[in-house]
């Protein structure tokens, strides 16, 4: 049986080794060459089942430059690789026709298992998607608890399924929504975005669904809802775990049929939106506690992307502050620099507010700050030592598993018959990240740590809105 042929263009000699020797062990021929003209070169007149390439190559973009490719070998699989882990990147990637993208440090399996699926025959044609004409994106960050993120972005740009966003307030879960949009297919429709938790319980399905003259007190005309505001385009829920029990009910129904109808009406009306709902709540014990519904819960947990809190992204925290800096001066304030040992000290805090927090610290700097380069001394005088949350200090101090338990349910005050599921949610939430950090992200080994079958691992990592990406072993 003949060798499947790879040609890996990568002028990272320490990665391109490490790649080769375990391709080679799967039985795969590798070519390996470090420039587009080499690679152009080696197609001329030489057919191979795959190819991975770098984006950044000696002598161009290996991204850019697929035109040619596609020229001379247009049924050949093309896996992307990348150190420059921008969701930009990864746009690029999927509009590109890539049968994969994968940022640098990647897990090492993941890549040779995408090799003999793209080997395998898998059709690549049905996977181009339109390029988009906006090159601002909405995520910034290049840490590789970001990644997980991008990716699940791009996978769903070409469809229409429902994506719920899970992650602490201030993470940027509309901004995820906003980027599903913008980048997707429905970018020419609305965008409508409506804070469940925003709005009073008896007036929710009337904003969500429309009503009719005369359909309850105070309805002098008729009005059009939400969903039909959305009509062509996506539909954000935000805060979706504070929407009261009757209308998750109205919610299912119109999820499932496309339909929804007015209050007060009588007729239906079709409805082509994109649900993207986000939430800070954790849904699984309130769906043991009977707050939320298990059906609709599943109905819009297709795909979840769950956005890291940015104590988990340090390594953002300068990028994020040059960003806010360049926005703050689009604002109307002064520009701004940040030195080293500032940055460093940001990177420091806690950040319970997360990335809308930094993004208050930065316009505060920008507009307090005495100079036009703020340092740590400066940015400590302007915002000052960070004071912890009451009883994060004790925590800190005591590591117990029922000490921190006991801070845990005070805090939380869960309601009767509720306390069990939350407790065991909140637990195996970091349990399972451990399981996942301890096994480079491999679910089949962090079952067997764990002592779970491997399927009871999958399931609950979705439930709870774990991304395995997050911790890939590095190359």
């Amino acid at each position: 049986m003949s060798s499947r042929r790879v040609l890996l263009v990568e002028d990272d000699t320490a990665i391109a080794t490490v790649m080769i020797a375990a391709l080679e062990d799967e039985g795969f021929a590798i070519e390996h060459c470090t420039s587009v003209a080499a690679r152009d070169s080696w197609l001329t007149g030489h057919e191979f089942d795959v190819m991975l390439t770098d984006v950044m190559l000696e002598d161009g973009d290996g991204l850019a430059s697929l035109e040619s490719v596609r020229g001379v070998a247009p049924d050949m699989p093309v896996i992307v690789l990348s150190a420059q882990n921008t969701l930009d990147t990864a746009v690029r990637a999927s509009d590109s026709d890539a049968f994969e993208y994968f940022p640098k440090p990647f897990d090492l399996d993941e890549v040779v298992q995408a090799v003999q699926q793209a080997c395998g025959g898998t059709d690549t044609a049905a996977r181009a998607t339109p390029k988009t004409e906006d090159d601002g994106m909405p995520l910034v960050g290049r840490s590789q608890a970001m990644q997980g993120v991008y990716r699940m972005i791009t996978r769903v740009l070409r469809n229409d399924l429902t994506v719920l966003v899970t992650g602490e307030s201030g993470t940027g879960k509309e901004l995820v929504a906003e980027a599903i949009h913008q980048l997707g297919s429905r970018r020419s429709g609305p965008f409508v975005a409506v804070n469940t938790a925003a709005i009073p319980a008896d007036l929710i399905e009337s904003e969500l669904f429309g009503h009719e003259k005369g359909a309850f007190t105070g309805a002098i005309a008729q009005a059009i809802g939400k969903f039909e505001q959305a009509n062509g385009g996506t539909l954000f829920l935000d805060e979706i775990g504070d929407m009261p029990a009757e209308a998750q009910t109205r919610l299912l129904r119109a999820l499932q049929s496309g339909r929804i109808r007015r209050v007060g009406g009588r007729q239906e009306i079709a409805v082509d939106v994109r649900i993207v709902a986000a939430t800070n709540k954790d849904l699984v014990p309130m769906i043991g506690a009977g707050t939320f519904r298990e059906d609709l819960y599943y109905r819009l947990n297709v795909v979840p992307i769950h956005l890291p809190p940015l104590r988990e992204r340090r390594e953002d925290i300068d990028v994020l502050s040059q960003h806010f800096l360049i926005q703050a001066v689009e604002d109307g304030l002064p520009r701004r620099t940040l030195t080293v040992d500032a940055v460093e000290a940001l990177e420091k805090r806690n950040w319970r507010g997360n990335v809308r927090e930094l993004r208050n610290v930065i316009y505060r700097l920008a507009l307090m700050a005495r100079e036009d380069v703020i340092d740590a001394s400066s940015l400590s005088d302007i915002i000052g030592e960070e004071a912890l949350a009451p009883g994060a200090q004790s925590i800190q101090r005591d590591t117990g598993i029922a000490q921190a338990l006991n801070q845990f349910l005070k805090e939380e005050r869960p309601a009767s018959g509720t306390v069990y599921a939350t407790a065991i949610a909140a637990f195996e939430k970091p349990l399972i990240e451990h399981a996942l950090g301890e096994t480079g992200g491999n679910q089949l080994r962090a079952a067997k740590l764990l002592g779970i079958n491997r399927n009871t691992l999958r399931k609950r990592i979705g439930e709870l809105g774990i991304e395995p990406d997050r911790f890939a072993r590095p190359v």
